[in-house]
């Protein structure tokens, strides 16, 4: 009785001190000038360049990547989470124009494997590292009992910042505002859990090529949600921005009534863009109706842009991502925010 140990419940103290000793250098690789401290204490610490900000407001986020952690786990591919769940954030404080200061995780799971959360933690390091944010920590919990074995749930947490000036509340949005979509890489990180009940209830395996598409359903599954902040820091230089909206869960249908004043609506033509091929794939295989589909994802835009008229019409690309014009901003009329033509 005496000899009882953590680990006999499930909780390894050492491998966890492994796992904090594997990612310790990937962390500290995103640090800037404005990180006090380093990996390891109670708290990050973050100081504002008093150089750069005049009247800043910060701006915080938190979210997760969903059930698309279960197809991570499945096909033994973590790294792309991790870049998933930094953009996602990223994108959310964009929303408002708000820069990106740091990053915080929280990693859960029923049995830590040190080299699984470095995988992640790459992903998480390297896409602070392109954003120039910093991430300064996070918490690992093992909890046997509440995951089952193999499974884990990760939450990232953001905080940064725009000028008070700067801040897009959509409060500039007005009717004649072109509305610019930027195309995703996929799904993102939302609609897996239908996508997983179409996968398990057509018996397919992750590494089928379903029609229409040109490449294993895990690999369009996995492709990493895309960071829209070099692109939209572009658009504000060549175009007059309003609002900005980060298409998730609930699709444009659901998202874009978000940065809309009252009495105004958007009008969405569907033939303005080519939805990637998969998710005609999932419609036709899980036999999902079609208004389902866009209340469910992305349709191939990941965020939307609305701005002035004059100049919205000449952007074709910006940092290298396509824009295509896919509506306008109009009077509600009805009950509907969005129109889909």
């Amino acid at each position: 009785m005496g000899d009882l140990r953590y680990a006999d419940a499930g909780v390894d103290i050492d491998e966890g001190n492994r796992a904090v000793a594997l990612i310790r250098r990937t962390v500290a690789s995103t640090h800037t000038a404005q990180v006090i401290g380093g990996v390891g204490a109670f708290s990050g610490l973050f100081t504002l360049d008093h150089g750069h900000w005049r009247d800043p407001v910060l701006a915080s986020s938190t979210d997760s990547v969903g059930t698309k952690v279960k197809i991570a786990i499945a096909t033994g591919r973590h790294r792309g989470i991790g870049i998933d769940l930094v953009n996602h954030c990223i994108n959310d404080i964009l929303c408002c124009g708000a820069e990106p200061l740091f990053f915080l995780d929280y990693f859960a799971t029923g049995k830590l494997v040190p080299e699984q959360l470095a995988e992640l933690v790459e992903g998480m390091a390297g896409a602070c590292r392109e954003a120039g944010c910093a991430l300064i920590g996070g918490e690992t919990a093992e909890m046997p009992g509440v995951y089952a074995l193999g499974d884990y749930d990760i939450a990232g947490f953001i905080v940064g910042a725009v000028e008070r000036r700067n801040i897009l509340d959509g409060s500039g949005v007005a009717e004649g505002d072109v509305i610019l979509g930027l195309p995703s890489t996929g799904l993102h990180t939302n609609g897996y859990s239908l996508v997983r009940h179409i996968v398990a209830e057509r018996e397919l395996s992750w590494n089928d090529v379903l029609p229409g598409t040109d490449a294993p359903i895990a690999d369009l599954l996995l492709a990493s949600h895309r960071s829209y902040l070099a692109p939209v820091r572009e658009l504000m230089h060549v175009a007059e921005v309003h609002a900005l909206a980060h298409i998730t869960g609930g699709g444009l249908i659901d998202n874009i009534p978000r940065v809309l004043p009252d009495g105004l609506a958007a009008e969405i033509a569907r033939d303005s863009w080519a939805p990637p091929g998969i998710f005609d794939a999932l419609q036709t295989a899980g036999g999902v109706h079609p208004e389902e589909m866009w209340r469910t994802f992305n349709m191939g835009i990941g965020m939307v842009a609305i701005v002035a008229p004059p100049a919205a019409e000449a952007v074709h690309n910006v940092a290298g991502v396509e824009v295509n014009v896919i509506g306008r901003v109009v009077r509600a009329g009805s009950a509907a925010r969005v129109r889909l033509l």
